[in-house]
């Protein structure tokens, strides 16, 4: 992906997830004072509606015309497709947040405004130690709710920058403190470090949420795609590790299955910005053989989920990950544990946090936001 500052990746879209969310670029500052004037204009010229330039894609037949102007700006960048590449290739392409950016200034859209500063921190973890970033609303308390947020990816790419944006709606929204994880990349760090890299930010999270004006009796976990993944994976090995259970936990489009040929698989197989051979391409970067799949830590609907905490999931139609989100939602649910789902019709993978463009994302944003509030009783 190209490089782009704080300011770009705050203000837009929080695009994120699996697919096309890559860049393995350095992460920019963790401070965004310096953007205060930025942040802080608004072009008064009326917007225009969003709509795309050509006809709905075969492969989205009943695409929201908002969507497709997105994939339509993410295709016109004219990036190799993501199997073609090497994992370091792949994160320098274009992203769905340079997409929708590139949406907003084609149409007029007004940049986001949120009340939130941030800080960087620097967890140990075996080996060495991982970044994240820390989101702390700007309204004056001492004592807010703790979200732990894992970017998507499929293990192999993106970084906190292209997921800036998401962090930035759940801390300024919820008015909780939101601590987005840098958890180690495959294919230089095979499964599962990236699970126990975000396992040890939760627990250094419990550890330490004083220290960053959080509570340490309210922290949920969130994630979007492998990020759900691993949010989900972090509330198992906590139950099993007898430390606090999160909150709550919010999974959006998680990848949570082994099986490449369930319905959303077959018919999503060519979708954009995440299609079934990329899919394939994010397992062998990640996995070190192809019997690690049925690994319950990957194959989340073969885990043992009793215990959890009340879990929220969302899902969008073309994906091919919507099947798993759904059987998970109902392995749940078979486990005993409170579920609360929401699917959204016409949107991508990656929809989520493109509030700003799109309006299934906004009430997706809206629907989590709530829903992490009642868990914290807010």
């Amino acid at each position: 992906m190209k490089t782009k500052s704080i300011t770009y990746a705050a203000l837009f879209c929080m695009m994120g997830a699996v697919a096309c969310k890559s860049s393995g670029s350095k992460t920019t500052t963790d401070s965004t004072s310096v953007d205060t004037t930025v942040v802080n204009k608004v072009d008064t010229t009326k917007k225009a509606d969003v709509k795309p330039k050509g006809a709905a894609p075969a492969w989205a037949p009943d695409i929201k015309p908002e969507m497709q102007a997105v994939i339509e700006k993410l295709e016109s960048f004219g990036d190799k497709p993501i199997p073609q590449l090497t994992a370091a290739e792949a994160r320098k392409n274009h992203t769905a947040t340079d997409a929708v950016m590139g949406v907003m200034k084609d149409f007029n859209i007004p940049k986001p405004v949120f009340n939130v500063d941030t800080m960087g921190k620097d967890i140990p973890v075996d080996g060495g130690s991982i970044h994240a970033r820390v989101y702390i609303p700007k309204t004056g308390k001492s004592n807010y709710p703790v979200i732990v947020y894992y970017h998507g990816g499929g293990f192999v790419i993106a970084n906190l920058d292209v997921y800036d944006a998401s962090a930035n709606v759940l801390a300024d929204k919820v008015g909780a403190v939101v601590v987005s994880v840098a958890y180690r990349l495959a294919p230089e760090h095979k499964f599962p470090v990236a699970h126990n890299d975000a396992y040890a930010a939760y627990n250094w999270v419990v550890d330490n949420a004083a220290s960053i004006q959080g509570d340490p009796k309210k922290i949920a976990v969130a994630g979007e795609s492998a990020g759900g993944n691993l949010a989900v994976n972090t509330a198992i090995k906590a139950r099993d590790s007898k430390i606090m259970l999160p909150t709550a936990i919010l999974a959006v489009y998680p990848v949570a299955g082994s099986d490449m040929n369930t319905k959303s698989y077959v018919k999503n197989a060519a979708a954009k910005p995440l299609d079934k051979p990329m899919m394939m391409w994010f397992v062998k970067n990640y996995l070190n053989s192809m019997a690690e799949a049925k690994d319950p830590r990957i194959n989340l609907v073969a885990a043992n989920l009793k215990g959890l905490p009340a879990t929220t999931i969302i899902t969008a139609s073309i994906d091919p990950l919507q099947s798993d989100g759904m059987m998970l939602t109902d392995k749940l649910k078979a486990a005993g544990v409170t579920v609360d789902s929401k699917n959204y019709d016409g949107v991508t993978h990656e929809f989520f946090g493109m509030g700003a463009v799109v309006p299934q994302a906004k009430d997706a944003e809206t629907y989590a936001v709530d829903q992490l509030k009642k868990a914290f009783g807010l």
